[in-house]
């Protein structure tokens, strides 16, 4: 398993605030849990965070660590502009801070930011009605998601605003033809929104393999109930402790 000295990285432990420490712990552990889900997508894929400071500075993946090898030393510190901020032997993937840095640069409610190419995920952004009302899965996400279409690999920067347009006050977002998209106010509400998310194009590419014709579709007045049961958001934070537990046994030294 990797720890701070997977090569090359130093550990930062008491090398950067308490604030920043804890962004990095948390982050490193959303990498974990997306390559223990089996939602990574080797090393191209992205999932980032905002460290405290009136900076706006945050942190992503080193390219070419695995998910399941990031550790919170490894992540690389860079501003709005893409510039590494730190001495690392790494540099980072150019699509990822070009989704990335939109949403953090425009929504101050972002402080974490998962972005995956499952294999669900990117069924569903490629079907023509997108997130269908079928299960309680994808009733909970629909009042939080939002679509952009497909422009190409995500490497043109002026695509930031159509995408930040497009994601408005959503939560949550299909990106058309590529994958998923979720942000949070913490790492726990970050998760879990990508969880539900996840777990509802799961289930609809399971419920299509019967045909179109023979799914059921959730009532209209269920579906309003619903909006309205979750029209604060999904949450996320009491299972958030069980998630970093499963982690210690299961793929520990997230926070090295």
């Amino acid at each position: 398993m990797a720890d701070g000295s997977l090569a090359g990285v130093v550990s930062l432990k008491g090398k950067v605030s308490e604030e920043e420490w804890q962004v990095r712990v948390d982050l490193a552990a959303l990498y974990r849990l997306a390559a223990l889900y089996g939602w990574d997508d080797m090393i191209y894929t992205h999932i980032s965070a905002r460290i405290p400071g009136p900076e706006h500075h945050f942190l992503i993946n080193p390219y070419g660590m695995l998910f399941d090898e990031i550790t919170a030393s490894s992540l690389v510190r860079i501003d709005v502009e893409g510039n590494i901020l730190q001495e690392t032997p790494y540099f980072i993937n150019p699509a990822g801070f070009t989704i990335h840095s939109a949403v953090h640069m425009n929504r101050d409610d972002a402080h974490f930011v998962m972005h995956l190419h499952s294999d669900q995920g990117a069924a569903v952004s490629s079907q023509k009605e997108g997130l269908l009302p079928l299960t309680q899965h994808s009733l909970i996400c629909l009042p939080h998601l939002a679509y952009h279409d497909y422009e190409g690999i995500a490497l043109n920067l002026d695509e930031r605003e159509r995408l930040v347009a497009d994601l408005g006050d959503k939560s949550l977002m299909m990106l058309r033809n590529h994958g998923t998209l979720a942000l949070g106010e913490s790492a726990a509400e970050c998760w879990t929104g990508m969880f539900f998310l996840e777990r509802a194009c799961m289930q609809q590419v399971m419920a299509l393999s019967c045909g179109r014709e023979n799914v059921l579709i959730a009532p209209d007045a269920a579906q309003d109930e619903v909006r309205r049961q979750v029209g604060r958001g999904i949450g996320g934070k009491l299972g958030w402790a069980g998630c970093l537990r499963k982690l210690d046994r299961e793929l520990p030294g997230y926070d090295a």
